[in-house]
């Protein structure tokens, strides 16, 4: 049985492909269809309008922020990656009652790495305060 992951269920390969172009961009830089499809070109042969409707679609769905310069358009994440993780995993959350929802947390911190949690450890005491 293949095992699904929390982010294969909001997106398609391409889609993750194109945002992880767009986080890997300088903080806060605007990219074009065509700087994102020449990004994928190496590892991928997907056509430029290929790459210009998957664009189109995530900022439909306000995953992406679009905004028009001249006659083009310009693309950059609405979040980080690890925002946008987290928002996957509390949408995901949500779908439960609240103990399931705590065995589930609790199920996640069991399978976590050792600096998995030594980073929950530390946000958990900023987060409780001096």
């Amino acid at each position: 049985m293949t095992r699904r992951y929390i982010w294969d269920m909001g997106y398609g390969d391409l889609e993750r492909a194109v945002l992880d172009v767009l986080w890997d961009a300088e903080p806060h830089a605007w990219l074009t269809v065509r700087d994102v499809h020449g990004a994928l070109r190496p590892e991928r042969d997907v056509a430029y309008t290929t790459v210009m409707t998957v664009m189109e679609r995530l900022s439909r769905k306000a995953h992406i922020v679009q905004r028009r310069d001249g006659r083009a358009y310009h693309y950059r994440p609405r979040a980080s990656r690890s925002e946008m993780v987290a928002e996957l995993l509390n949408e995901t959350l949500n779908d439960f009652s609240s103990h399931d929802r705590q065995s589930a947390l609790v199920a996640f911190v069991e399978d976590a790495s050792e600096g998995e949690v030594a980073a929950l450890r530390v946000a958990l005491a900023r987060l409780e305060g001096p």
